[in-house]
């Protein structure tokens, strides 16, 4: 199915006054089970783009995701969504989302195995999209942004990842000399869900396994800053100022890698 996003306000990127994008539903497999991302791109423009595998936070496929794939996607990208629990699963709320993300967390081959195939999907929207295939980027919000870190330690090659408020801990954080890509951290410095702990061991995984990576932390910021939906204050928050910042770093480093 085909349709479009209209007159986007463009949370935390440059402005782009009237803009209209376009979202196809697109269904795939894995392992004989029926998944359905979005690709969302502004198909006025003809030119082959980079292309941005994004990962959303727990709440998976939904509107508000294909809104930020939209943002993210402008006129320079085009965005493919992953779906990371299965067609049939689309998180009503925040305790059915948590079931689902805590059943793909808890295994991390079966995240690395369902994002990277999410990955192949996004490079077969070639043969019917203007798409650069070997000009690769993942982006991922919370529990997206900890997908795409484990893509990252999973080998696959692509020109970088960006995690937004996402995990860091990985049960296996030998498994980081594998990462073949520039690594870039958005985190919020007062995340309850990401205490600093974590932060330490993530810096203490990157160091070891040399890896090409940044961690920008933001003061003030807690869960969820770049999200306009979320509302536990203290906890999951949106923060536009900080938004705006973490998405011009975004674009600074896909400036860099693409």
């Amino acid at each position: 199915m085909k349709k479009t996003l209209s007159t986007l306000v463009m949370t935390g990127l440059a402005s782009m006054a009237q803009a209209e994008m376009t979202v196809q539903n697109v269904a795939y497999e894995i392992d004989g089970e029926a998944y359905e991302g979005l690709l969302v791109f502004d198909d006025s423009i003809t030119e082959p783009r980079p292309g941005v595998l994004m990962v959303p936070n727990w709440m998976g496929v939904t509107e508000q995701a294909a809104e930020k794939a939209a943002k993210v996607a402008g006129s320079d990208y085009v965005v493919f969504v992953a779906d990371m629990y299965g067609k049939d699963i689309r998180p009503a709320n925040a305790d059915e989302a948590g079931a689902a993300a805590t059943k793909v967390r808890s295994d991390r081959p079966l995240m690395r195995h369902r994002v990277n195939t999410a990955l192949q999907v996004l490079r077969e929207q070639a043969a019917s999209v203007p798409l650069q295939t070997d000009n690769l980027v993942a982006i991922g919000f919370c529990f997206g942004g900890g997908t795409v870190l484990e893509l990252a330690r999973s080998g696959t090659e692509i020109k970088g990842v960006v995690s937004f408020h996402g995990n860091l801990d990985t049960p296996e954080p030998a498994d980081a000399k594998a990462i073949r890509m520039p690594v870039l951290v958005l985190h919020g410095a007062n995340d309850p869900f990401v205490p600093q702990e974590q932060v330490l061991a993530f810096e203490d995984e990157m160091r070891n396994a040399n890896v090409d990576w940044q961690l920008v932390s933001y003061g003030g910021a807690v869960h969820s800053f770049s999200d306009p939906y979320a509302k536990m204050p203290g906890k999951a928050e949106y923060h536009p100022v900080v938004a705006k910042r973490a998405f011009a770093a975004m674009r600074q480093f896909f400036d860099e890698v693409l």
